[in-house]
């Protein structure tokens, strides 16, 4: 079966927020954002905007009734009142009858603002006691005595940078107001956020907000939270003028004013014996959280959690605080805060092979982590993924060949030198807050056998409709063309959690399968009575067709459907799911947070030109435990666009900002990401079969985020073949590893 959309999307039939039909009378919003990232609000003169003609009104904190505030955490104004804490925070927004007049009145706007000193860099925030939440930290065993028992130690520091999201479609809502109730349409991962703040704002019930969701243009995280601040502008604005509004942000605007990957800085210690076993690891983690919340506490929770990765350590201590800086306060990101840890492990275990004059994945092969094996946090480790992925990728992609290869290439050429790094991956599965792993779907069956599911879960290009499709269509019997997915609207399914944490097909298609199982059970007794058998459980339903006892019948599924409301047969049920099993307790920093973890192991090849510092990635093979696939194009695509944004991480995606806070690579001609000429010229994907994940429908497993990690190996095997040309010029830690940093390096 192939994505139930792409004909949709390769014919321009698709729907998105732009897409739904607008009344004539609608009108536009533009926001008028800080010019600094840090100060004091003198004035604000609105006057000669709102004299533009066209111009229906310019909004401002004043003029919001109740809550002015956003997020899970919510401490962001929806519009700055007293102070501004970066640039592009809202101040104002302007309503017109045109896009254009609205965009022109935002530049008539003029402020009057008391100037203060910014902060850019989250070590300078730390020092200064600027911190978000409380400082964490993870221990198990003692790390302090054993440093004395470690033959070689080494230490150093990392900074990895932010990541753009880059999602095609840029942050936008409509909302219009039809008896006394606000309908959003919005570009979001959170449907239920998204309703709830603005009833907030508003001061009105929730059920007064009805919040839509046909698909999204991308979201990989930048949509979870901060979707949220721009449909209730235009909530707002609605409200106000009491007409249809739509407003949508810029490529520009969305790239300046929006937040990003957290950038981290951190430093670690590592200790081993001389045959590479590490006994110990300490690390600190300086997060960039920008200027407010967001889901910084829960991205640096996700850190901390994921910051010995693939690898059993007997003795850890890991600290973390979230930095509060004057930048746009970073959000989510695909990967939610696990790469920036598992960047900076794999550059100790580097720093330390490099000590020990091993190769680096020897001591990686020492130290992974074997079943029954105690993680940080105080889980026990199930999987024999890991182990089984590292065997296979080092065996079927013959690693012993590509290392002899690239030995024998780096000895005969000095100009351009080749380079390998085997990058394993071990990822968890459910959101660490215990309470949103929970989810809802109501489904329909008609009285033609044709089904309508409805649930909580935003498909975002991610093929969740696809799957939810997969899974209705296997347990119901039936074909898939029999199955519409709805959109995600909060009148349907309420209290949804976010899309997110690669959980959305787990929870909402174990939630589906729930429902689908009630209406099953009705239509097997319905079946057996009209069938004079005594033996319900005994049928069955394949390929619409009915069966007992393995034995075809002359009942067919649109007959049975039919009969079932003639003879009064409830076809709709809703069913919630809840993951079991998992919890956390903060107070001891210890507990079962994921229901499963995902593994697997790359390898990366790539050759380096050290002449110009220039580089192409050659090869990037990958051995991914995926359960039992649900739908292989899917998993598939999800993989190496994963891998894409990974790698682009590592390379040449350069988040930089000026010390006032300003955005500097904010277009695309500035912010390079990987294109199809970037691309590794030859990608391997062999799935593990495992069907035992008990978590996830039919034995699959998350896809989502856990081959982004996959990219991390970029950055060692540039460094590999960076040091074959100059030893010394592996020495810094800091990705993305540009060509300009290659180059600097290497002279």
């Amino acid at each position: 079966m192939q994505r139930i959309d792409a004909h949709a999307h390769v014919r321009s039939e698709a729907e998105f927020v732009d897409d739904v039909p607008s009344p004539s009378d609608m009108l536009y919003a533009a926001v008028f954002g800080s010019p600094i990232a840090k100060g004091k609000i003198l004035n604000l003169h609105t006057k000669l905007a709102l004299a533009t003609d066209g111009v229906v009104e310019i909004l401002t904190a004043d003029d919001i009734p109740q809550h002015n505030q956003w997020g899970t955490i919510a401490e962001c104004p929806i519009l700055a009142s007293h102070t501004v804490s970066y640039v592009g925070q809202p101040i104002a927004v302007v309503v017109a009858k045109t896009k254009a007049i609205a965009q022109k009145a935002t530049k008539l706007i003029s402020i009057q603002l008391e100037k203060f000193t910014p902060v850019v860099n989250p070590r300078e925030a730390f020092s200064q006691g600027n911190i978000i939440g409380t400082q964490r930290t993870f221990a198990l065993g003692d790390v302090d005595i054993v440093w004395a028992d470690c033959d070689v130690i080494v230490e150093g520091s990392c900074e990895v940078g932010g990541q753009e999201h880059l999602y095609l479609e840029t942050q936008r809502a409509r909302v219009s107001i039809n008896e006394h109730t606000l309908h959003v349409h919005a570009s979001t991962q959170n449907p239920h956020l998204t309703q709830e703040t603005i009833a907030k704002m508003l001061g009105i019930p929730n059920h007064a907000v009805q919040v839509d969701v046909k698909r999204l243009g991308g979201g990989f995280g930048g949509k979870e939270e901060q979707a949220t601040h721009w449909a209730s502008l235009a909530a707002l604005a609605a409200w106000h003028t009491n007409h249809a509004v739509e407003l949508v942000l810029s490529r520009s605007d969305d790239m300046r004013m929006t937040g990003k990957r957290h950038p981290y800085s951190s430093d670690f210690k590592i200790g081993a014996t001389k045959d590479g076993k590490i006994l110990a690891y300490a690390v600190q983690h300086y997060q960039n959280s920008g200027a407010y919340a967001d889901l910084s506490l829960a991205i640096l929770e996700r850190s901390l959690f994921h910051s010995t990765n693939a690898y059993y350590i007997p003795n850890v201590r890991i600290f973390a605080a979230a930095c509060r800086t004057n930048l746009p306060p970073n959000t989510a990101m695909r990967g939610f805060g696990a790469p920036q840890a598992m960047f900076v492990i794999e550059s100790a275990i580097a720093k330390l092979a490099d000590a020990l004059d091993m190769p680096r994945e020897e001591v990686q092969a020492k130290n992974l982590l074997q079943p029954q094996q105690l993680l940080p946090y105080g889980q026990q480790f199930q999987s024999d993924g890991l182990q089984t992925s590292w065997q296979k990728a080092i065996k079927n992609y013959d690693l012993a060949s590509i290392r002899d290869r690239i030995t024998n290439y780096n000895a005969s050429h000095f100009a351009t030198k080749k380079g390998y790094a085997v990058m394993p991956i071990c990822f968890g599965i459910s959101f660490t807050a215990t309470f949103l792993n929970q989810a809802s779907a109501l489904v329909h069956i008609y009285t033609d056998g044709s089904v309508s599911i409805s649930t909580g879960g935003v498909e975002m290009g991610q093929g969740l409709s696809t799957k939810l499709t997969e899974i209705a269509a296997t347990a119901l019997g039936i074909k898939p063309e029999r199955i519409k997915i709805e959109s995600t609207n909060t009148t349907r399914i309420a209290n949804m959690s976010a899309s997110a944490a690669s959980v959305t097909t787990d929870l909402n298609g174990n939630a589906t399968l729930l429902a689908t199982n009630q209406i099953l059970e009705r239509l097997k007794v319905l079946a057996a009575q009209q069938l004079g058998v005594t033996e319900p459980t005994q049928i069955a339903i394949a390929d619409e067709k009915i069966f007992y006892e393995g034995r075809e019948t002359e009942l067919t599924w649109t007959v049975l459907a039919k009969s079932a409301h003639l003879e009064q047969v409830n076809l709709s049920a809703h069913g919630f799911y809840t993951t079991p099993e998992v919890y956390f307790d903060r107070d001891q920093e210890k507990g079962h947070p994921f229901a499963y973890h995902v593994c697997g192991t790359a390898i990366v090849e790539v050759t380096l030109d050290c002449l110009r510092g220039t580089y192409g990635i050659d090869a990037v093979k990958i051995v991914h435990d995926l359960g039992r696939s649900l739908n292989d194009l899917v998993d598939r695509g999800q993989v190496e666009g994963a891998l894409a944004q990974g790698l682009g991480w590592m390379t040449i995606e350069d988040l930089q900002f000026s010390a006032k806070g300003h955005l500097l690579a904010n277009n695309l001609a500035k912010y390079k990401v990987p294109d199809i000429q970037f691309m590794p010229k030859q990608i391997a994907i062999a799935f593990l079969e495992n069907p035992d994940n008990q978590f996830a429908p039919y034995g699959s497993k998350a896809v989502g985020e856990p081959p982004l990690m996959y990219g991390i190996g970029v950055f060692f095997a540039l460094r590999q073949a960076m040091q074959s040309f100059n030893l010394d010029s592996g020495e810094t830690f800091h990705a993305p590893l540009t060509p300009e940093r290659v180059l600097l390096a290497l002279y």
